[in-house]
């Protein structure tokens, strides 16, 4: 019996046996705590190129997500975090073609990742406290994020240490984000990969994280700085866009060095509440780029990147069941266009999860821990995520018209920071660009059953581009059909 069908044996028993009891002693001082989510939905995308081409997806996809934790006496755990069962409907046991030679991944686009297949791990790790120290340390696979998870959104390997300073904790991790061309090694350059890198240093990501609480309005604050250094670019390489198996948006910048600074909260004055952060980046771009790549991958800069992020949501609680909110986002753009100057740069790497739209910006991506593209930010089209050069505003309601029933309804408008130009194969044109990104609307409803362990979702929107979204996503204004979704979800968390 091989090692991984021996950890899925005694993972189902332990999962069997934490459904059933929840928390359970297992031997002295020792016990068991399971949580999880069954997350199952189809969803239906139209016109993501906006008539270029036929769009028209439809699929269904499922999930189950455990996340079990031994603990000895209150110090010690045991955490990790896997799925199972993770899929597309009618794909789900199909052998993964990453392995073999000359073709990358099962959809072209991703390897390695395990979309679809029975058991993936996404965190394991140790956390124990040391109370003489007021600290508790976590070593593993863990969760690495910064404030509303426009920076930074991912696991890593790493250490992070807690600090406990009187009601306040101070955050401190190193994270190892590549080991240079997938090698155990700490060797200046190896046989080339399959893609030519040769360079086999790594990616490390510092992290610092202050949280506070105020008195005024209720007030949680969270102030942060981080540190990213690659240190395998000598082959023309950075882990960062170049390494991913999955196409960002067109003309990013490599990222050797970044550093990020901001601060980030929520706070609550009467009827109203409010959740913000306000951050800068700037960082470098080692890599001398004469042109863009085959499928204008990179960005042509001086080598000097920089860029931030401001974004308020507040909501103001008019009623029990009428609510009436609004977004602002405001991300960087590159002012010299995509063929000089400083590079623009608005994150490190995200999984996604940052939310303001259904389709403009919603990516959970499949390379990271959700299962398909989702929104225009997905590498198949290759739009914006978060607020990378956007300028967003919403108006927004949420009504409560019975206990378990919540319904949710929003308007957009969208407008790039700086120009979009347009490209063909090529490059960019510089005598051609926008800023109208373009308008949307969007609706969620959800409807809870058992106590809110069930939820069951409907929710969709309707994209109306603008000329500079054409540029974006196709090269060119002439498509304009509007991108629509609908998507329905059954979730049972436990």
């Amino acid at each position: 019996m091989n090692l991984r069908r021996m950890l899925l044996i005694v993972s189902v028993v332990l999962m069997g046996l934490g459904v059933v009891y929840s928390q359970i002693k297992i031997a002295d001082n020792l016990t068991l705590k399971l949580s999880g989510t069954f997350n199952t939905w189809f969803q239906y995308q139209q016109d993501f190129w906006f008539g270029r081409g036929t769009y028209n997806d439809a699929y269904v996809v499922q999930m189950l997500r455990f996340r079990p934790e031994i603990s000895y006496k209150d110090n010690v755990k045991i955490i990790t975090r896997f799925d199972m069962a993770q899929g597309w409907w009618g794909v789900d046991n199909e052998p993964p073609t990453g392995k073999i030679v000359s073709v990358r991944s099962a959809s072209l686009m991703y390897n390695g990742k395990d979309v679809h297949y029975l058991f993936h791990v996404d965190q394991a790790y140790v956390w124990f406290k040391i109370p003489a120290l007021k600290t508790s340390f976590s070593v593993g696979r863990m969760q690495w994020l910064v404030g509303n998870r426009i920076l930074i959104d991912n696991n890593y390997d790493g250490v992070q240490a807690d600090i406990s300073i009187g009601n306040d904790v101070l955050k401190l991790g190193w994270a190892k984000v590549n080991e240079g061309v997938d090698a155990l090694s700490d060797a200046d350059s190896i046989a080339s990969d399959f893609r030519g890198s040769w360079d086999a240093r790594d990616a490390d990501l510092y992290l610092a994280n202050y949280s506070t609480s105020l008195k005024f309005a209720s007030t949680k604050l969270d102030i942060y700085a981080f540190y990213y250094i690659d240190r395998s670019i000598r082959d023309g390489n950075a882990y960062i866009p170049n390494l991913l198996d999955y196409k960002k948006v067109r003309f990013s910048p490599q990222i050797t060095n970044l550093a990020g600074f901001g601060i980030s909260g929520s706070s609550k004055l009467s009827k109203f509440s409010f959740m913000y952060e306000v951050n800068y980046l700037r960082g470098k771009d080692k890599i001398n780029n004469t042109s863009y790549g085959p499928t204008l991958d990179v960005d042509i800069n001086n080598g000097d990147l920089d860029g931030g992020n401001i974004y308020l949501k507040g909501e103001y609680a008019m009623s029990d069941k009428i609510k009436p909110g609004f977004v602002i986002g405001v991300g960087s753009g590159d002012g010299d266009g995509p063929w000089g100057g400083k590079g623009n740069v608005t994150k490190l790497r995200t999984a996604g999860f940052f939310f303001i739209t259904e389709i403009w910006e919603d990516s959970i991506m499949p390379d990271e821990e959700g299962i398909t593209p989702q929104g225009l930010g997905a590498p198949n089209v290759r739009g914006y995520r978060e607020l990378e050069n956007t300028i967003i505003g919403q108006v927004n309601l949420t009504y409560n018209p019975l206990p378990n029933l919540s319904l949710f309804g929003s308007f957009s408008y969208i407008r790039a920071n700086k120009p979009i130009y347009a490209w063909d194969a090529n490059g960019p044109k510089p005598n051609l660009s926008a800023k109208d990104l373009g308008w949307e609307i969007d609706f969620k409803g959800d409807y809870k059953l058992h106590d809110g362990k069930v939820i069951l979702t409907l929710r969709g929107g309707y994209f109306k581009p603008g000329k500079a979204a054409g540029y974006l996503i196709n090269g060119t204004d002439e498509y304009k059909k509007a991108a629509w979704e609908l998507k329905g979800e059954v979730w049972f968390n436990f």
